[in-house]
Order: C-alpha cells, then sequence, then structure tokens
C-alpha cells in the first residue's frame, strides 16, 4: 500500500464518520487531503502524474455535479469524490463511482424498508414516470428518502467510502 492508500483510507474513515453523526463533510477534511494528492503524485511522477491525478479530480467532481444540482446530494458528497479522483486517478473513482451508486441505492431501499415507505415511494415514482410520458406535472417529493428533511435523507459519503473500498478491492 502506497502513503497515498493510507491517506485516503483516513479521510474515507474521517468522512464516514462526520456524514453518519452530523450529516456533513468537511472542506477542513478534503482539501489538506487534495494538496496532498496532487503534491504526491506531481512529486513521485512529475507533470504526467500530476495531470492524471487533476483529471481524476475533474472526474470525481464532473460525475456528482448533476445529482448535486438536482439537490440529491450535498456539495461535500461532490468534493469527497472529487478527492478520491485526486489520489487514486480517474478509472479508479469511475469504479468507485459505479460501485458507490449501486451501495447508495442499497442503503436508499433499506431506508426505505426502515421507515415504511418504499411502497408509497415506488408509486410515486412510477406516477411521474406516468406524468412525464403523458407531459403532466411531476408529484412533489417522489424522489425524497421517505419524505423531506435532512433526518430521512442517506449520508452519500458512505455509499461514496463503500464504492472507494470495493474499487480499491476489485483491482
Amino acid at each position: 500500500m502506497a502513503i497515498i492508500d493510507y491517506v485516503l483510507l483516513i479521510l474515507l474513515i474521517t468522512c464516514l464518520y462526520t456524514d453518519l453523526t452530523r450529516r456533513k463533510i468537511y472542506n477542513l477534511a478534503l482539501l489538506p487531503v487534495l494538496v496532498i494528492a496532487l503534491v504526491y503524485h506531481s512529486a513521485s511522477g512529475g507533470l504526467p502524474q500530476g495531470w492524471w491525478s487533476l483529471k481524476g479530480l475533474a472526474l470525481g467532481t464532473a460525475l456528482l455535479i448533476i445529482p448535486f444540482s438536482m439537490g440529491g446530494i450535498g456539495a461535500g458528497d461532490v468534493k469527497l469524490l472529487g478527492v478520491v479522483g485526486a489520489c487514486k486517478g480517474p478509472e479508479y473513482v469511475f469504479m468507485a463511482f459505479l460501485a458507490g451508486a449501486i451501495a447508495g441505492g442499497i442503503i436508499s431501499v433499506a431506508q426505505l424498508i426502515r421507515h415504511k415507505s418504499l411502497m408509497s415511494t415506488l408509486k410515486k415514482l412510477l406516477l411521474n414516470l406516468y406524468y412525464r410520458i403523458a407531459g403532466l406535472p411531476r408529484i412533489k417529493d417522489a424522489h425524497t428518502v421517505a419524505g423531506a428533511g435532512g433526518k430521512d435523507t442517506i449520508p452519500y459519503g458512505a455509499a461514496i467510502a463503500i464504492g472507494a473500498a470495493a474499487a480499491y478491492f476489485a483491482r
């Protein structure tokens, strides 16, 4: 394991903890790791490796910018995936993104089951799909887990951490 792997592991554990307990991913945790990743890769592999790290940062950020702009996830989640990309590169962050999306889906379904709202949410989603096809306005809040409010949302940082771990062990 390279030093950057340990740095990323510490970051993921820290962000997992803060996202689960406070529903926040702090810039104070992300920024130093971003700087470490860019400096580490530039120093160990020169300009090409530094560019590779920047491409990972850009891809990780780009992958979650649409869900963020639609209000589905927080800015901390976007920045966390970007930093994962800066640490491990574009191919890795794409694999982490895909695995994280699967983990996020599983976490969401578990949350819906826990709140006993799986069926009502599925009905709203299917009705919205039908309304969209028919050109009618959509039902509000059909995309939220068990309604509005911070306590009913999922900590997507957990899904990102699971995805990053899965990508690490899959390689």
